[in-house]
């Protein structure tokens, strides 16, 4: 039987965090979707969606069971609909859980077709956010341990650096 998963979020942008989260999913299950939303209800975003999917596409490009896409909707409904049998969610730190927790809830309550599965990333990217990874570019900061050469470029030209 084969696996297919899906990493959701905004990945604005992507950093090595998610990155290490992809690489370790793409050993557990068959197939990763990084599945980027288009309209985040409680978010604005920096970059574009064809900006953060060329963005986390160039950065994942070497591993061969990933694809990177967009998607607009409930990710339940994505998932459903695109065979994804499990969304993987990170979990940095204890104060995740909860939130985490109850969208899982979520979830589960509107199909029992697709499970969610926590990973945590290498203790080396627990504090890495995109949020942090954007202040800190705003703020003429240097990025390039966070995320890839190819984000950090996006950041600093977006930034007018």
């Amino acid at each position: 039987m084969t696996v297919a998963a899906m990493y959701p979020g905004t990945f604005d942008p992507i950093t090595l965090g998610h990155e290490d989260l992809v690489r370790r999913a793409s050993v557990l299950f068959d197939r990763v979707v990084v599945a980027i939303a288009a309209h985040p209800t409680s978010k604005e975003t920096l970059f574009t969606t064809e900006e953060r999917v060329a963005m986390a596409a160039s950065a994942l490009a070497d591993i061969d069971n990933v694809e990177v896409t967009g998607y607009e909707g409930l990710t339940v409904d994505f998932a459903r609909d695109n065979g994804l049998r499990v969304i993987i969610r990170g979990l940095r730190a204890v104060s995740d859980f909860e939130y985490e927790f109850q969208l899982a809830n979520m979830n589960r309550h509107l199909t029992d077709e697709v499970e969610t599965a926590f990973l945590t990333p290498t203790e080396k990217y627990t504090f890495i956010s995109s949020s942090l990874v954007r202040e800190v570019a705003e703020l003429g900061g240097d990025v390039s341990e966070f995320v890839s050469p190819k984000v950090g470029q996006a950041l600093l030209k977006r930034y007018g650096r």
